[in-house]
């Protein structure tokens, strides 16, 4: 990795381990993580359970929960070795990148239940609101999630309340699916330069979001270097509108992904 994206990594706080478990009956119960946080706020906006009701009332609530219901139906019915949980940027595997999730996913046993527009609090919603309750006989075998490039509107704090906030949702995804091995990508880099506030902050997440890993249960990978040129700038041929991948970018995404997914579903 180049030295670009270790530069806001040196400014952020070490994070020592506490543990926490949760009840199964299918499962052994989770193991002390050392991916807690000391400092975890459970009263800030990124960590509390939001269905962007008021969002939603303005017109498109009705929508919203035949969506929350699909995906709860989507992991019931299905055998499901590869889970998909994020935003716009996962949510577009079903539209922009539907073809290269076919190529790469068609025969696998994937499930995509991102959704677009989603901040922290609206994924732990859904899972909270039974997103995940259909796979608790079943765990998946990788759970692949990278969500908080919408959590714009929250307090900055170095990138430590959206980091908190895919905590929240790490937290909830390993007590329900506690046989699950959970790969935690690094949110993908967004608006076109390094110096922009944007990818500033994006930085800053990511680096907390990596003293998340533990190797045994939650997996880091990032692959922004994927969507950079060498002089930082966003690739405009794999992010037109630098946010979400094209085709291409889809495509890269999931050559880039594949070594550790295919290490992942093997354990």
């Amino acid at each position: 990795m180049r030295p670009r994206i270790f530069l806001t990594a040196a400014l952020l706080c070490g994070l020592s381990p506490v543990c926490f478990a949760a009840e199964t009956a299918l499962f052994p119960a989770p193991q002390k993580m050392p991916w807690e946080d000391p400092s975890y706020a459970r009263d800030i906006s990124a960590t509390q359970a939001d269905s962007r009701a008021e969002e939603r009332a303005k017109g498109g609530w009705t929508e919203f929960i035949r969506h929350h219901e699909d995906r709860k139906k989507w992991v019931t019915d299905k055998k499901v070795d590869i889970l998909m949980i994020g935003d716009s940027i996962v949510f577009g595997w079903g539209r922009t990148g539907h073809e290269v999730w076919k190529e790469h996913y068609g025969t696998r046993h994937a499930v995509n239940i991102g959704s677009s527009g989603d901040r922290t609090s609206h994924m732990l919603w859904h899972i909270q609101a039974g997103g995940l309750d259909g796979m608790k006989a079943r765990n998946p075998k990788a759970v692949v999630i990278m969500i908080g490039t919408n959590n714009r509107g929250e307090p900055a704090n170095e990138g430590r309340d959206t980091a908190q906030g895919v905590l929240a949702i790490l937290k909830e995804v390993h007590q329900r699916l506690p046989a699950s091995k959970i790969l935690l990508l690094a949110i993908f880099p967004r608006e076109w330069k390094p110096t922009d506030a944007g990818r500033i902050r994006t930085d800053q997440v990511n680096g907390i979001l990596q003293t998340y890993a533990d190797n045994k249960t939650v997996y880091w990978l990032d692959l922004r270097e994927t969507f950079l040129s060498q002089d930082g700038m966003l690739r405009k041929d794999l992010m037109p509108d630098a946010l979400h991948p094209n085709v291409a970018g889809y495509r890269e995404w999931a050559k880039a992904m594949e070594p550790k997914l295919t290490q992942l579903l093997g354990k």
